[in-house]
């Protein structure tokens, strides 16, 4: 399974250049025969909390696009994006596209993020899905769930194959993301697709803004990191082979080995 990571700074509240990046990178991964093209959190509009109110009136609009972008590049497409739950609420939301343009899954934020506002602006997400692809099994994740290992387990129980986490992580946290995102690949043994911002944001949130780290990262089961990009815009490509996840179990089934009974 081929894979692509798009990795950028979505300009903050600008929904057209971010949709014209995107589409940019679409066109390319699919020129490059991937099957995915992973986004990194809220990738069409950047934590604009000044502007919700207008961002939540295109978020549909925005969502449609993205659909058509899959559809026209023939590719599945995934990333965190504003929009609304079932109520109507506003909601951090990782969304998966199928290469027909189909949503398979959306996923709404659990663990909203206090220090950017989060919990001020959104609703919280109340459960943990996984869904089943064409290509593979998904786990669904948002950058601060990273921290909260037993989301990740649940989904790795649940059968997820590809954890998949669109993030805005930032400096000086590198360490943590790169000894986070190794420690969930090897505790469930699946692989971990982290798709990270990079760059400088505004000072929306801070006087000094915020420096997210890139490095966006896939992780193999064993815990290998088969692909780290570096800290500017760029499109990693990635050749995954799922049969691996067994062979790592066959060598030490951790999952097998647990005490659910005890804890």
């Amino acid at each position: 399974m081929r894979i692509a990571l798009a990795q950028f700074l979505p300009s903050s509240g600008s929904i057209d250049s971010n949709l014209s990046l995107i589409a940019e990178f679409a066109g390319e991964s699919a020129k490059l025969g991937a099957q995915l093209l992973c986004l990194p959190e809220l990738c069409t509009t950047g934590f604009a909390w000044s502007q919700l109110d207008r961002l939540l009136i295109h978020s549909q609009s925005s969502q449609d696009k993205i659909s058509n972008l899959a559809q026209q590049n023939e590719i599945a497409i995934v990333g965190s994006f504003i929009a609304r739950n079932s109520s109507g609420k506003p909601t951090n939301s990782f969304i998966y596209y199928e290469s027909d343009g189909s949503v398979l899954v959306q996923y709404n934020k659990i663990h909203l993020f206090r220090q950017m506002g989060e919990d001020q602006h959104l609703e919280a997400g109340a459960a943990v899905l996984t869904a089943q692809g064409l290509d593979a099994h998904i786990g669904c994740s948002i950058c601060y769930d990273l921290r909260f290992p037993e989301l990740f387990r649940k989904c790795a129980l649940a059968g997820a194959e590809l954890q998949i986490l669109p993030a805005a992580f930032p400096h000086p946290r590198l360490s943590h993301w790169r000894a986070l995102l190794q420690a969930r690949a090897m505790e469930n043994q699946n692989f971990i697709i982290a798709t990270n911002q990079c760059g400088t944001a505004g000072a929306e949130h801070s006087a000094q803004g915020t420096h997210y780290c890139g490095h966006s990262m896939v992780v193999h089961p064993s815990g290998e990191i088969l692909f780290e990009a570096g800290e500017e815009s760029e499109l990693g490509i990635v050749d995954l082979d799922l049969g691996d996840i067994q062979r790592v179990r066959e060598a030490m089934h951790c999952l097998r080995d647990l005490r659910a009974d005890l804890y």
